[in-house]
């Protein structure tokens, strides 16, 4: 299996296939790069070079006691993306992914990006302060730590249903797709998944954001239980100076596996436009 090897001797462990203009893929928490099985296989059928990486502590990568912070997951994506010699690139995060995407974008992407994607994105922050009035208590991520460490296995389960909305009434169960959320989640590291919930709620991305200036396409869904759109694609697509906002009413926060067959054609036109 393909992996590079960071200045700090963490193995990143990607995916890379096709040729064209390349398309890089970051997941959320606490899933792989496997999360983006339904657009990496549309992508390389439409002629692009596809591109996922597991972020460190997750996944395939390495699982050091160190990183586990959002400065070193972009500069992770930096070091892959040099050595894989990423140029004109999209970059597309979900969720954890969506904040690796705007500081990777913001600090490392000056003449090798060439568009972004937030989707279901945490930025600009998603921890309730005095400048955020509208984030979440620190009492919710306090207790998603405590269940993550009482039985991840479990709590492992519990998630993916109001990740993906399986909770609405007449809302179709897929069993699949909640195994495939639980198998990649058990892959990684628990040291690494419970310091990677800071990471995604108290992360503060204002500036990352204000420093973008390739186009950027925001997506989110306004039944989103997980982060919640309005303090988050909406606030994020008025900080980008160069963004289009679409929210999709009624999509959970796993859109892109549950609704692929919508999100998908709106990544390509504008990955096209």
């Amino acid at each position: 299996m393909p992996f590079i090897t960071t200045k700090d001797g963490t193995q990143i462990f990607y995916k890379d296939w096709g040729s064209g203009q390349p398309i890089v893929f970051h997941h959320g928490w606490p899933l792989s790069a496997d999360d983006w099985d339904s657009q990496m296989l549309f992508f390389l059928q439409h002629g692009y070079r596809v591109i996922a990486h597991d972020r460190r502590g997750h996944g395939r990568s390495g699982q050091p006691n160190s990183g586990h912070e959002m400065d070193t997951y972009a500069a992770d994506v930096a070091e892959l993306a040099a050595a894989l010699g990423l140029r004109d690139a999209i970059h597309v995060g979900h969720s954890t992914g969506g904040g690796e995407v705007a500081r990777y974008v913001a600090r490392h992407g000056k003449g090798r990006v060439a568009k972004a994607v937030l989707i279901s994105a945490v930025p600009p922050i998603m921890l309730k302060t005095e400048q955020n009035p509208g984030g979440l208590p620190i009492s919710v991520f306090d207790d998603l730590r405590s269940q993550l460490a009482a039985n991840r296995a479990q709590f492992y389960r519990e998630v993916p249903i109001p990740f993906y909305g399986f909770n609405r009434p007449g809302a179709k169960v897929l069993e699949g797709v909640i195994d495939n959320w639980w198998r990649q989640g058990m892959m990684g590291a628990v040291n690494a998944h419970y310091e990677c919930i800071k990471v995604f709620s108290e992360t503060d991305f204002n500036s990352d954001l204000a420093a973008i200036e390739v186009p950027t396409l925001v997506m989110h869904g306004d039944d989103d239980q997980i982060v919640p759109y309005a303090d988050a694609g909406v606030l994020s697509a008025s900080i980008i100076r160069n963004a289009t906002l679409k929210i999709y009413q009624g999509y959970p926060h796993g859109m892109c596996t549950v609704h692929a067959d919508m999100i998908n054609p709106d990544l390509l036109a504008f990955v096209r436009g």
